[in-house]
């Protein structure tokens, strides 16, 4: 099942893609994709709605983020070996986590704001997991029973607030328009996230081809790691890294500019597209 959420920006509704790729609106049947609506029951009851019940969403309405009111947003630093080859840092014994501000998250074809003073503003094309169920102490085996789903997140960065101003990486990773989520929320059950192509074009020029299958930290492990540290809530998402030929990579380092557009795909979860302007 693929959710996602339209309308203009603050008054998304729910909505859920049918066969023929059209959006269905479920605001007559849930509030909105967020919090207890990501339960399994609740995923279940939505599942079992027959599309052609729904009504159909206004032709070229904006796509929001898929998921609304996160409370966690939490990255995965350097969890594909390729990547951090490229960034000439080592293999992290453990995952590296941070924080990206929730009030950072945009929908999949908004905007992307480089902030007053960047010359370092990067691209990271990621998957991202959105958990479905209360999550503490859970054990690697059973980590996926807390997953409702997946979706793209491009990691956006400022290299310089991350890396030169001391302290965390969240100083980086949180200005506003620095989290796209979607197009969709793909449940669990529709795709395996083992193998997925990702890609990132910077001005139609291919600069990420990877795929998920070079992580470092698999899915199920960062869900009960991070479980260990903090207690997961529905809603919650989780970025996990990024494959090799981010900006902050080429030999020199290539930084996004007003006026760039950046194409953002994973295998099975859609494609975002993103202009580029200054604060």
């Amino acid at each position: 099942m693929k959710l996602v959420r339209f309308g203009e920006q603050g008054r998304e509704k729910p909505g859920r893609i049918d066969a023929n790729g059209q959006i269905r609106d479920l605001s007559g049947r849930i509030s909105d994709i967020a919090g207890a609506s990501l339960e399994r029951k609740a995923l279940a009851a939505i599942a079992s709605i027959p599309c052609e019940e729904l009504p159909l969403a206004p032709q070229g309405v904006r796509i929001g983020p898929c998921v609304a009111s996160v409370g966690n947003f939490i990255a995965v630093g350097l969890n594909y070996s390729d990547h951090a080859a490229e960034s000439s840092m080592p293999i992290p014994a453990e995952p590296i986590l941070f924080n990206k501000a929730p009030s950072c998250i945009v929908g999949p074809d908004d905007a992307v704001v480089i902030p007053k003073g960047s010359e370092k503003t990067d691209w990271e094309v990621e998957l991202a997991i959105v958990i479905g169920e209360r999550a503490s102490y859970v054990s690697e085996e059973n980590a996926l029973d807390y997953v409702a789903g997946y979706c793209i997140c491009n990691d956006v960065s400022e290299r310089a607030y991350q890396l030169e101003r001391g302290g965390t990486w969240s100083k980086g990773k949180g200005c506003p328009t620095f989290g796209p989520l979607g197009p969709w929320l793909v449940t669990k059950d529709e795709v395996e996230v083992g193998n997925l192509a990702m890609t990132l074009e910077v001005n139609g020029e291919l600069v990420q081809n990877g795929s998920t299958k070079t992580m470092i930290f698999r899915v199920p492990f960062i869900v009960s790691y991070i479980s260990q540290f903090m207690m997961l809530m529905p809603g919650d998402v989780i970025t996990t890294g990024t494959p090799p030929g981010v900006g902050m990579g080429f030999k020199p380092p290539r930084y996004l500019k007003a006026g760039d557009t950046m194409e953002v795909a994973i295998e099975g979860l859609g494609r975002q597209r993103q202009n580029v302007i200054c604060a």
